[in-house]
């Protein structure tokens, strides 16, 4: 592969696995478990305008009941005093996050305070968001999965001058080959999913 067409599959790579990222759940990482994460965001207007409406979309039509029903009560009890609205506030997003999490088949563990560390990628989303203009945010993605597939290629080649010096020297080839192969597939396979929030599928298994 010329220098030319490397760099423009890993620049196309880039672009794709910033599309699957939007659609494909990052559990560990995503940041709707935040308080100052866009799901409580929209939770504290709907309390303050006593208005389910903006947070109904972050729940999956199985959970509307429950989640109604939890809203419905907080109304109540967070009329009766400062204090009370504090603790029936905080359980209140608790209960649409763990319902929101569920939705994803995510594991709920518990919520994450304001500030918390975020992958960069994450950040930039948001930002692109806003601003509606993604064109930073597909920068830099471009410029890490070009480093990261380099970077990887590169340890290939350097492995396959010397893979028939010896047999230890052909397994590190090999091991090296192996990790390229399925980077690319991987970032291949993330392209392809496309429920929001689905899990990608398994990467399929190389016969070597």
């Amino acid at each position: 592969m010329n220098p030319f067409n490397f760099k423009t599959v890993s620049r196309l790579l880039g672009f794709v696995l910033l599309i699957s990222l939007s659609i494909s759940p990052n559990p560990v990482k995503a940041h709707c478990d935040t308080m100052d994460g866009p799901v409580i965001a929209d939770a504290r207007t709907a309390l303050e305008k006593a208005d389910i409406t903006p947070i109904l979309k972050w729940v999956k039509s199985d959970f509307e009941s429950e989640i109604r029903q939890v809203f419905d009560k907080t109304i109540i009890v967070r009329k009766q005093s400062p204090a009370a609205k504090e603790l029936v506030d905080m359980y209140f997003f608790e209960t649409l996050v763990r319902i929101h999490r569920a939705g994803e088949g995510a594991p709920y563990t518990g919520l994450k305070p304001a500030g918390s560390d975020l992958p960069p990628a994450v950040v930039e989303a948001d930002k692109a968001i806003v601003s509606g203009d993604i064109s930073h945010l597909t920068g830099k993605l471009t410029e890490e999965i070009e480093h990261a597939v380099h970077q990887r290629f590169e340890k290939v080649l350097e492995a396959k001058k010397h893979m028939n010096e010896s047999v230890e020297a052909g397994r590190e080839y090999v091991e090296a080959y192996v990790v390229f192969v399925h980077f690319v597939e991987n970032l291949a396979l993330s392209v392809h999913t496309t429920e929001h929030h689905a899990e990608p599928a398994a990467p399929a298994e190389h016969k070597h």
